[in-house]
C-alpha cells in the first residue's frame, strides 16, 4: 500500500511566516555551519569579511570597509587590531589624507584569506545543495536585490 505524502501545512499568520524569524534562523543555520567549517582558521566571521574585502580591494580605507560591511568604525578597529597583530594585515597611510588608514593584507593573510574562502564556498554548497541550482542563483538574486533596494533607503 503506497502511503500519501503528507503535505507540511504552515500557518503563514503564525511565526512561521514572518520574515525576521525565517532569515535569523536561516542566519543560524549558516554562522553555526560557517564556524564549524572555518574554526581551523581562527576566523571570525566578522574578521573574515574584513580580511576578505581588504584582500580583494587592497588600500581600501577603515572607514570605506565599515560602510561596506555595516560595522561601526570602532569594531572594526579592534578586528583590524586583531588582524594586524596576527601578521595577517597591516595599515598604512593614504596619500593626501594624513586622517585615514588604509587596510593591506599581508602575503601571510592572502593565504590565510584563500584557504578560508575554499572551506567558505564548500560550506555554502553543502548549505545550499537543498535547493536546485536554479534555485540557488534566484535565492542569491533574490538576497542581492532585497539588501540593494534597503540599502538605498538607508543612504
Amino acid at each position: 500500500m503506497a502511503q500519501a505524502a503528507s503535505a507540511q501545512v504552515v500557518d503563514e499568520s503564525g511565526i512561521e511566516g514572518l520574515l525576521g524569524y525565517n532569515l535569523k534562523r536561516a542566519y543560524m543555520i549558516v554562522r553555526d555551519d560557517f564556524r564549524r567549517q572555518v574554526e581551523q582558521s581562527v576566523l571570525s566571521p566578522r574578521a573574515f569579511s574584513v580580511l576578505t574585502l581588504i584582500a580583494e580591494t587592497p588600500g581600501m580605507t577603515q572607514s570605506d570597509v565599515a560602510r561596506r560591511l555595516g560595522i561601526e568604525r570602532s569594531g572594526l578597529v579592534s578586528i583590524i587590531d586583531d588582524l594586524e597583530a596576527r601578521g595577517l594585515a597591516s595599515r598604512c597611510a593614504v596619500p593626501g589624507d594624513r586622517r585615514s588608514q588604509a587596510l593591506v593584507a599581508t602575503p601571510e593573510g592572502c593565504a590565510l584569506h584563500q584557504q578560508t574562502l575554499e572551506r567558505v564556498h564548500a560550506h555554502e554548497r553543502a548549505l545550499l545543495a537543498v535547493l536546485s541550482p536554479a534555485e540557488q542563483a534566484q535565492f542569491l538574486t533574490l538576497l542581492r536585490k532585497f539588501r540593494a533596494a534597503h540599502q538605498e533607503e538607508g543612504a
